[in-house]
């Protein structure tokens, strides 16, 4: 499962995923945009369905991995991408903000987590990856967005302490400068120019470009494989250059 497929980096891991042989539930509130990412998993002969759903709704996330069984199998992959911006500084952000940022960042992801890992237990094995960020190190006009995806790195490494025994690893990504829509939307509010903002940005990045979804794709993909399974509780910065 991964949530928040419908686009960017969602839809990224779920291609990625698919062409490692994994059969793909890729979930979203935007059930048109979850059912085009499927659909072109299907068409390139891959297995995967669409599911809609809120994954910061307790019931809405239940359903969805319930579906997911019935259709697919055993949840055994779980990849927590959902995620909003509601950006602004402290002083103008509404509560209203605060808590849409975290009911799916973080109540999406617990929701999600504690919905699967039932299947996980049971199989005696299981991937987690949590999309975090490298906000999580502080970044203006972002409070609610930064504290939620350092939120995930603490969940990430609980997830790791407690589910080990049966197999289960669970490790964060947290990506830098990524050329998706959401930083599209960063730009618009900052009032800049996004190809400008962008290369600004790859001066300043040691490998000199911004990452695109598939280079965290790339990272998803390792962390939910076989040879993964001695890597747990990490936080794997994928920003072109050292942050954490």
């Amino acid at each position: 499962m991964v949530t928040g497929a419908a686009r960017g980096i969602g839809a990224a891991i779920a291609h990625r995923l698919a062409g490692q042989g994994v059969a793909v539930a890729a979930v979203d509130l935007d059930t048109a945009g979850c059912a085009r990412t499927a659909n072109t998993i299907l068409e390139v002969g891959g297995r995967a369905i669409a599911v809609g759903a809120d994954v910061a709704d307790e019931n809405a996330a239940a359903r969805a991995v319930e579906q997911t069984a019935a259709e697919l199998g055993p949840v055994t992959v779980l990849v927590n991408n959902a995620g909003i911006i509601r950006d602004n500084l402290l002083f103008k952000m509404t509560s209203g903000d605060w808590d849409a940022v975290m009911n799916v960042h973080l109540r999406g992801a617990f929701l999600m987590t504690r919905a699967a890992q039932a299947h996980m237990i049971e199989a005696k094995w299981g991937r987690i990856v949590n999309l975090s960020s490298t906000s999580a190190l502080g970044n203006r006009g972002q409070a609610n967005y930064a504290a939620a995806k350092a939120g995930l790195q603490g969940f990430t490494k609980t997830l790791a302490l407690e589910l080990g025994k049966f197999g289960v690893t669970a490790n964060a990504i947290a990506p830098g400068f990524i050329d998706t829509e959401m930083t599209q939307a960063t730009a618009d509010r900052l009032g800049v120019d996004f190809e400008d903002w962008k290369a600004a940005a790859s001066r300043e990045i040691p490998v000199g470009r911004v990452g695109t979804p598939d280079d965290v794709a790339a990272v998803a993909g390792f962390l939910c494989s076989e040879d993964a399974g001695y890597v747990s509780g990490q936080v794997i910065y994928v920003a072109g250059g050292p942050k954490a």
